[in-house]
Parts: C-alpha cells; sequence; structure tokens
C-alpha cells in the first residue's frame, strides 16, 4: 500500500493513502486530534492502579507515544497493545516529527524504543509503560484478558465500513473491563446508535479542531 508523508495544520506529520483517499490522522492536527480525543477524553478520565489498554489500529505509534509521556507524570502503570494489521514500516514511522512537538526531552527515546519494540512481544518503553504490537487484524483477535480503555482509531467509515458495525462494537464491548471505555474521533448519528445497542453508555463530547463532536462510550452492564 502506497504512503505518503504530509504534515497537518498544526505542524505534525501524518501518512496519506492515495488508492483511499484517507488520511490516518486529521489534517487539521494529527498531534492535537491526539491528545484531545484519546489522552484528554480517555487516558486522563482513569483512575487504576493498573491501566490495560487496547488501540485498534496503531498505525504511526503516535497514540502510544503520548501515552508512554503522559504515564510518566500518572500514578499507576500502563499495559498497552495496539494492533495493526498493515504495519507501517520503523523507517517511514522514523520520519514522523512527532518527538520533536514535546517539552520532554525523553520523547526522543521512547519513540525510537516503540519503533523498534518487537512486534508480537511484551516490550518495557520506561518503568510505568509496557508495549505489545500485534500485527493482525481485529477481526480475527481473540482476547484472553480485558482492557479498561480502547482506543478506537481505525480508519473512518467511509473506507473501512467493516470496522463501525455493530459487530464489531460488540466485540468491542465483550473486551472492556465493566466501567471500561472506549473512546473513537467518529461521532456519526448510526455509530452511536449501533453503540447503544451493542450495550455501550454513550456520550458525546466536544471534538479536536475541524471536528465538532467525538465520542466517549462506557460498558456499564
Amino acid at each position: 500500500m502506497k504512503l505518503e508523508l504530509r504534515k497537518t495544520s498544526d505542524g505534525s506529520n501524518t501518512l496519506y493513502v492515495p488508492a483511499l483517499d484517507e488520511h490516518y490522522h486529521s489534517f487539521h492536527g494529527a498531534f492535537q486530534e491526539a491528545k484531545h480525543v484519546f489522552i484528554k477524553n480517555g487516558l486522563l478520565n482513569q483512575n487504576k492502579k493498573e491501566l490495560h489498554i487496547l488501540e485498534v489500529g496503531f498505525g504511526t505509534g503516535l497514540n502510544a507515544l503520548i501515552t508512554a509521556c503522559e504515564s510518566t507524570h500518572l500514578d499507576y502503570t500502563i499495559d498497552y497493545v495496539g494492533i495493526e494489521a498493515y504495519p507501517v514500516s520503523s523507517e517511514l514511522m522514523a520520519k514522523m516529527n512527532y518527538a520533536s512537538l514535546f517539552d520532554d526531552s525523553n520523547a526522543v527515546l521512547f519513540f525510537d524504543e516503540i519503533i523498534h519494540s518487537e512486534w508480537g512481544k511484551r516490550n518495557e518503553i520506561h518503568s510505568k509503560f509496557k508495549l505489545t504490537k500485534l500485527e493482525k487484524r481485529i477481526e480475527d483477535t481473540v482476547c484472553d484478558k480485558k482492557f479498561d480503555l480502547i482506543y478506537f482509531d481505525a480508519f473512518g467509515p467511509r473506507v473501512q465500513a467493516e470496522m463501525w458495525d455493530f459487530s464489531m462494537l460488540k466485540k468491542m464491548y465483550s473486551f472492556l473491563n465493566f466501567h471500561g471505555e472506549l473512546v473513537t474521533y467518529c461521532a456519526k448519528g448510526q455509530f452511536k446508535r449501533d453503540l447503544k445497542s451493542a450495550g455501550f453508555e454513550v456520550v458525546s463530547l466536544p471534538g479536536p479542531p475541524g471536528k465538532r463532536e467525538m465520542v466517549r462510550a462506557r460498558k456499564n452492564k
């Protein structure tokens, strides 16, 4: 699959897929979208002794990097699993400029560890953040453990409709612990209705720049 490096409005890089006419992140700002959706309204909404996170759509590693940096300031450790059916090459990931956007001098080291961590194994990025990258389709994934938080960051419904249908949302529901949450940038009406049908309590929240809304869904049953 051909990928092109693109710069978004906040100066952070993303990837563009010409065959799908789709970006990996919002062209209004990859970095600020990730921080708003997955960190502000996901990670920082948690209160655990140990947090288990599943990312659906590991992509360029941006969400993992921000989470790794944030975790140094948190009172709990994070066990992070990122699933990606079509991994971005380490050479291309190294061209992403994310680490330069942090005040934290550790970001460069953390991102290098994330890029070069071995697939299929649990890697220690730092003492409070462990990362497992899995090269597989989420449709084929069976989990032997539950998660507290899901970063749902698949390509949008226009190009990857199967990732947003009812059966997939039921699967996400089954992956979560009681009171676990799913956060995503998508806020389409049918998607929210399907989340509710799958058993989630759904909250629409203000979206990142360029989007009116985003969604946080909670497993309360």
